[in-house]
C-alpha cells in the first residue's frame, strides 16, 4: 500500500466520532468521577480525591485502544481536615468554611492503533452557593504530546509522512465548563479540544485535519427508595460540530450507602456493567464494556478499572453533594 492510503488511514481515526474511532479518551465510568469530563466539577463536592482509572479497550485485538489517567481536585479551605470515612450516598451538614475556589490536575496516556498522546490537564474552576445548590465555572489549560508509532505502521517509501512518524507533536488545547448541582439533580457541560489544533505533517500544515472540538452535556437525578436503595438514571450527550454524537443512557444503583452497580447503553453498539464497593475512604469500580457488534468475535470486551480516595469528606462536604 503506498503512502497516501496510510495518511488518509490516519487521518481517518482523528476526524471521525463513532465506536471505531476517538480523538478523546474513552471512558465507563465518568459518572464516578464527572472531573474527567469537565473542569468546573473541580472541588465542587468539598472533599479532596485522588483518582486511578485504567481502561483496556477490545481486549485481545492487536494496538486496540488503551487509556491510563491519574486525576487529583480539591476545594481551598481555610483549615484543612482529615476524613473520617463517608458512605457512597452520605450528605453532610453545610459547612461554614468551604470556600469558593477549586483546582485540579489530570495526568493521562492513551494510545490508540498507532497513535500515543500523552498529557496533562490542569484547572480551575469557581463555585457559587445558591441556599441548597450550586453553580460551578470551570476552566482548563491542556498540554500533550502527540507521537506516531511509525512500527506500527509499514511505508513503502520514507517520504515527508515518514519522518513526521518519527518524532513527537507539542500540542497545546484548554476545555470549559459549566456544573450546576442540588441535592438531586445534576447537570454538566463542557468542551474540549476548544483551540482544534491541526495536525503537522512533515514541513506541511493541514488545516482540514484538525483536532475536533468536542461537547459534552450529562445529567442525573437520584431516587431514593428507602433508606437503603437509592436508584441514579443519568445520560451522557457527546457530539461535535458536525453533529456527529454518540449517547450514553446510564443507571446506577446504590446499595446500603457503601455499594454500588449499574448498566449504560451506548450508541454505536454497546452495553456496559459496572459495580464497586467502598472500603473506609477508598473506593473500587470495575466496568465491563460488551460491544454489540462483529469485533467481540475477535476480542474479549472492554475493561476498566477506577481506584479513588478521598480525604476530609466528613469536615467539608456539603449535606446535598451526593455525585458518588
Amino acid at each position: 500500500m503506498n503512502r497516501t492510503f496510510y495518511i488518509l488511514l490516519l487521518l481517518f481515526l482523528f476526524t471521525a466520532l463513532n465506536v471505531n474511532a476517538q480523538q478523546v479518551p474513552l471512558y465507563s465510568q465518568y459518572m464516578m468521577n464527572g472531573f474527567l469530563l469537565n473542569p468546573a466539577v473541580a472541588g465542587s463536592e468539598g472533599y479532596t480525591a485522588i483518582n486511578l482509572t485504567a481502561r483496556e479497550q477490545w481486549l485481545g485485538l492487536k494496538n486496540a485502544p488503551k487509556t491510563h489517567a491519574v486525576s487529583g481536585q480539591t476545594r481551598l479551605l481555610k483549615n484543612s481536615y482529615i476524613s473520617k470515612g463517608a458512605s457512597v450516598k452520605k450528605r453532610q451538614r453545610m459547612s461554614s468554611r468551604s470556600g469558593k475556589v477549586g483546582l485540579g490536575g489530570y495526568v493521562f496516556n492513551d494510545k490508540n492503533g498507532a497513535i500515543d498522546r500523552t498529557g496533562l490537564q490542569l484547572s480551575y474552576a469557581y463555585h457559587i452557593r445558591m441556599q441548597r445548590s450550586q453553580l460551578s465555572f470551570g476552566l482548563s489549560g491542556i498540554a500533550y504530546q502527540f507521537s506516531v508509532n511509525n512500527n506500527a505502521i509499514t511505508f513503502e517509501e520514507q517520504d515527508d509522512f515518514y519522518d513526521f512518524a518519527q518524532k513527537s507533536i507539542f500540542i497545546p488545547d484548554a476545555s470549559v465548563g459549566v456544573y450546576y448541582s442540588d441535592p438531586k439533580l445534576y447537570i454538566s457541560w463542557s468542551a474540549s479540544q476548544i483551540f482544534q489544533s491541526s495536525l503537522r505533517l512533515g514541513e506541511k500544515g493541514y488545516a482540514e485535519y484538525k483536532m475536533k472540538r468536542y461537547y459534552y452535556l450529562s445529567s442525573g437525578y437520584d431516587i431514593s427508595v428507602n433508606d437503603y436503595f437509592t436508584i441514579v438514571p443519568s445520560f451522557l450527550l457527546k457530539t461535535t460540530e458536525d453533529l456527529s454524537y454518540q449517547i450514553d443512557f446510564n443507571t446506577k444503583f446504590i446499595f446500603n450507602e457503601d455499594y454500588w452497580g449499574g448498566l449504560t447503553y451506548r450508541t454505536g453498539g454497546a452495553i456496559i456493567f459496572m459495580g464497586g464497593v467502598k472500603v473506609e475512604k477508598y473506593f473500587f469500580g470495575y466496568a465491563f464494556d460488551y460491544t454489540l457488534s462483529s469485533i467481540m468475535k475477535r476480542s474479549y470486551g472492554s475493561h476498566e478499572f477506577m481506584v479513588a480516595v478521598h480525604f476530609g469528606d466528613n469536615a467539608r462536604r456539603y449535606r446535598w453533594m451526593n455525585r458518588y
